[in-house]
């Protein structure tokens, strides 16, 4: 496959270059997450309004805003070998439907039970399509590529961010928060995109063939089949964990963060503080494109070095911001370190784990990680009950020095540094 030149921007992986098969994966999977990061980005700027109106504690609000996380492990888990088994476009497909009918039926609930059940229907598609694209990924571009390739997918998760602050500022004043749900159906023009245009890979063409030759067969137990690689998934789950927490944690909470730090009341219809985020989720997006270039150049254990600490400190400088400008420039630097890690991962798991468990590990240990990172929408919300923001930031900032210490830790890391690619094993 020619490649060409991607060196500073996500626009210049767009190339004339490409091939027209390695054009309907980027394109297709960067759209998938463009919508179904919006729609599960709606509940960022819902979740207060939500709140008032059904009269639910911010400990409660914290389990809605983790239900998707939770829902995203047996998502995860099952389309995950679903994709290894039948196919990564068409489970591709599944996903986003689910995650259209969980936010679409969202609109019509009125308590807080049929809520989580649909914010785990969310989840469960969300972490399923993961693993499925960053396979579509690994198995469309050369190796020394995939670090910005999956980095420009990712930033479409941040752009559909974007989209879901416009909307909910255009949308909310007017049909309150159901109204913004009402337009999750947007997700299905990816659904039309993929059954028209999308094909499997010859990788997975071939691997069909190696399962009916019985030259190869998939088994779930090749995540951790030997002590190494077993304590790799391991770390890899404590690091997403983490990054979780980091990500999905800070982004529910952000508009109620920045409300309090602001003094504005949460029944308050803050306009600009929705927009506010706009440079928030831009610095995600320049973060995850300068990430993928770090990793792709000198390597994991360096490039996770590098936004790690720099997460820790500039995670502890927000608590420090008490206007819109500090507020919003601290945050997009905030955004650009501590989330511009999270594309990275699916990089890095492409290349150690082999492409008869390439998307049920990915997204495995993504929606273990998911999971368990979700407890932080419940941790921030009573933090913030009980004590102030600085105590969230304080403990977001520990949290990323964990994650430093267990990443160092890795042994095949010194494998992936520049110039140096994963082999698959067998």
């Amino acid at each position: 496959m020619t490649m060409s030149p991607l060196d500073n921007a996500a626009g210049k992986a767009v190339s004339s270059n490409f091939t027209k098969e390695q054009k309907v994966v980027l394109g297709s999977t960067t759209l998938g997450f463009t919508l179904d990061h919006m729609d599960a980005t709606f509940l960022s700027f819902a979740l207060a309004p939500m709140i008032a109106e059904l009269h639910i504690t911010g400990a409660q609000g914290g389990v809605i805003a983790a239900m998707s996380n939770w829902g995203a492990l047996l998502g995860s888990v099952l389309f995950g070998i679903l994709a290894d088994r039948i196919g990564r476009v068409r489970v591709l497909s599944y996903t986003v439907m689910l995650v259209t009918f969980a936010t679409v039926i969202l609109a019509f609930l009125d308590n807080a039970h049929t809520i989580y059940a649909s914010r785990f229907l969310l989840g469960m598609g969300t972490g399923g399509e993961y693993g499925v694209s960053m396979a579509l990924i690994a198995e469309s571009f050369k190796a020394n590529r995939i670090g910005r390739i999956s980095s420009i997918t990712a930033i479409g998760g941040q752009v559909g961010a974007i989209l879901a602050a416009i909307l909910a500022t255009l949308i909310m004043p007017t049909f309150g928060w159901r109204g913004l749900f009402m337009i999750g159906f947007l997700p299905l023009i990816v659904v039309y995109i993929v059954r028209r245009h999308l094909k499997e890979t010859p990788a997975f063409e071939q691997l069909q063939a190696d399962y009916k030759s019985g030259r190869k067969k998939f088994s779930f137990k090749f995540i951790a089949n030997t002590p190494k690689r077993a304590y790799t998934s391991l770390v890899l789950i404590i690091m997403l964990t983490i990054q979780t927490a980091g990500y999905y944690g800070l982004m529910n909470w952000l508009p109620t963060i920045m409300r309090k730090q602001l003094g504005i009341t949460a029944t308050v219809t803050a306009g600009y503080v929705n927009l506010g985020m706009i440079p928030i989720i831009i610095g995600m997006a320049v973060g995850m494109m300068t990430f993928g270039t770090i990793l792709d150049r000198i390597g994991p254990k360096q490039a996770f070095t590098i936004f790690l600490i720099a997460s820790a400190i500039m995670i502890y400088a927000f608590t420090f911001a008490y206007n819109m400008w500090t507020l919003t420039i601290l945050g997009a630097i905030v955004g650009f370190f501590s989330n511009g890690m999270y594309g990275g991962f699916g990089a890095i798991i492409s290349r150690l784990y082999p492409a008869e468990i390439r998307a049920t590990a990915a997204n495995t240990l993504m929606g273990s990680g998911r999971a368990l990172g979700a407890f932080s929408s419940v941790v921030i919300g009573w933090i913030m009950d009980n004590y102030s923001v600085g105590a969230v930031m304080m403990s977001l900032a520990a949290m990323y020095v964990i994650s430093l210490v267990f990443m160092l830790t890795i042994p095949d890391f010194k494998k992936l540094g520049a110039n140096q690619y994963y082999q698959e094993q067998n």
